[in-house]
């Protein structure tokens, strides 16, 4: 059966949606945005099938439209829905990383006849833009589905059957356990990598050599400092109860690890990190909510021409990379080549390729 998607907002989320949506056939992808140059590079990259001039007059023709924008914006555009001539049997959508506000605005349109069943993919890139789009962006990720409780099994069967050529794990939750969850694993985690900076900016005020030693594990940890300060502005005003109470639990753990210093026992200090390693390392390998690549990180020795040895072996048997980068120094080792893949099969295969070939270790972070 053929159906129209209308995907608002051609950012990296919904353009890499819209390429993702065209693996299924019988889908027309017709794009909307308020940057017409961004509108333009989509159609002619191909990202969509069809340009929209009016929002009114292409979701009137949608049999799904995707709200691709952020939270703010798609609460405006939810109150016009009402106004605007939909097909009867419409599924509206988003894709907005907080839930909560999105699906109190929803319940207006239940009065309308209006279906919306709320959406999150958890994944991203370090890249923005429709020039970042990819159609591999959402596989493997979690896609979260936020539908009202008594939402009817055939309109959540429909939309799950066309986000599934995504290749995204679909997951239904309610908006409070999802805002709840992406609470703890990463909004918070913003809050923390941003707060730790603003420390070091102020201890750098009395040593001014301590960002040059900035390096390494430092920069790992804070890495997610550096993503877009409007953004996140936004999620935290939006999500700010949830991570208010997890500053809160975050506060005590603090304390509780103050009183382990203070006190100085070794051997309630050296568990204390020993049950985080253990907890570290048993978490499941997926992509998170913000950087969707598949890095590979491999010991190398300091020597010339190492570098493009190892990526000659990966050329050798056809392995594709996405970005290369060098972490100089960390704390307990040097030399460490970072590598990203399209895929983790693609990051699997470098692992095989790279013990063959040397005596490099390899890991995953």
């Amino acid at each position: 059966m053929k159906q129209t998607i209308f995907i608002i907002g051609l950012g990296l989320i919904g353009g890499s949606l819209a390429l993702g949506l065209k693996r299924k056939e019988g889908l027309t992808i017709v794009g909307y945005d308020s940057n017409e140059n961004s509108l333009v590079t989509a159609k002619k990259l191909g990202v969509i099938d069809e340009i929209a001039s009016n929002m009114e007059d292409a979701a009137q023709q949608a049999d799904i439209i995707v709200f691709a924008t952020p939270v703010s914006i798609t609460i405006d555009l939810m109150k016009l829905l009402p106004t605007w001539k939909l097909k009867e049997n419409v599924i509206i959508t988003d894709t907005g990383s907080t839930k909560n506000e999105i699906m109190n605005a929803a319940e207006v349109l239940k009065d309308f006849g209006i279906t919306f069943i709320g959406g999150h993919p958890m994944a991203g890139s370090h890249k923005s833009g429709i020039g970042a789009a990819r159609a591999y962006l959402f596989e493997n990720a979690y896609y979260m589905l936020t539908p009202f409780v008594d939402e009817a099994e055939e309109n959540l069967k429909r939309l799950k059957d066309i986000l599934l050529v995504t290749k995204a794990k679909l997951v239904e939750i309610s908006a409070q356990e999802h805002d709840h969850m992406t609470a703890t694993v990463s909004h918070f985690p913003h809050l923390i990598a941003a707060s730790l900076v603003h420390q070091l900016s102020e201890e750098n005020k009395s040593f001014p050599f301590t960002k040059q030693l900035a390096a390494g594990g430092f920069r790992d940890i804070t890495r997610i400092a550096s993503s877009n300060p409007i953004m996140w502005r936004d999620i935290t005003m939006q999500n700010r109860q949830e991570i208010s109470n997890q500053l809160q639990l975050w506060t005590e753990e603090m304390l509780r690890l103050k009183h382990l210093i203070e006190k100085a026992d070794q051997k309630d200090i050296e568990e204390y990190f020993a049950q985080a390693k253990q907890i570290r390392d048993d978490l499941p390998i997926a992509q998170g909510a913000l950087y969707s690549v598949y890095d590979l990180y491999v010991d190398v020795p300091d020597y010339a021409g190492v570098i493009s040895e190892v990526i000659g072996y990966l050329a050798k048997e056809d392995i594709s990379i996405t970005n290369l980068r060098i972490v100089e120094t960390r704390e307990d080792i040097f030399g460490i080549l970072v590598i990203s893949f399209q895929s983790m099969e693609d990051r699997a295969k470098a692992v095989k390729c790279i013990a063959t070939h040397t005596s490099f270790d390899t890991y995953i972070a």
